[in-house]
């Protein structure tokens, strides 16, 4: 057996030993640093490439179309939650930012409901797998509102019912027919 190795010889430029020491790169790309840095000192802010917003009180006034916003939790006709505490949402979450602890319902219709449901917006990546996982149209990112700065860790815990007042009365029909 003979082994033949096609092989293609790759000629290199030559460079001379001016464009070895990457000089006249470094001053280009100092140029364009200096045309940047120039023309955004114009005071004119039309002429300028770069701006600055000042975010908290200055919030941005566009959003992508698909922008999902902050979750929120919907309500059934007699005001309870709709969420059934099947942990899917909790379990499907990247970012482990989902806490639900179930409880016993007292309609026996009901079996389970969220004695806590609490998510952590701090650690949410705002994915959207848990609307994804919702078997029962109970959590929804559909709002289209930014979430507000915290300047306490705690005021981002969003617990359950002020998911539910960010909510409102679901349009999904509850339960189905069994034939």
């Amino acid at each position: 057996m003979s082994n033949n190795v096609r092989v293609k010889k790759v000629d290199r430029i030559k460079t001379s030993l001016w464009e070895k020491s990457y000089i006249p790169e470094i001053a280009r790309g100092l140029g364009v640093t200096m045309k940047h840095f120039f023309t955004n000192l114009n005071p004119n802010k039309e002429k300028r490439l770069t701006f600055t917003r000042d975010y908290p009180f200055e919030p941005a006034d566009y959003y992508p179309e698909r922008y999902r916003g902050m979750h929120r939790l919907m309500v059934r006709d007699d005001g309870n939650v709709r969420c059934v505490a099947c942990m899917c949402c909790s379990t499907i979450c990247p970012a482990d930012c989902i806490h639900i602890e179930a409880g016993e319902h007292d309609d026996p219709g009901i079996e389970k409901y969220p004695k806590v449901f609490v998510i952590d917006e701090l650690r949410c990546i705002v994915c959207g797998l848990c609307v994804e996982a919702c078997p029962c149209d109970a959590i929804r990112m559909d709002s289209g509102v930014h979430i507000h700065p915290f300047t306490d860790r705690k005021e981002a815990f969003y617990e359950r019912d002020l998911l539910m007042e960010l909510g409102g009365l679901s349009m999904a029909k509850q339960g189905g027919e069994r034939t």
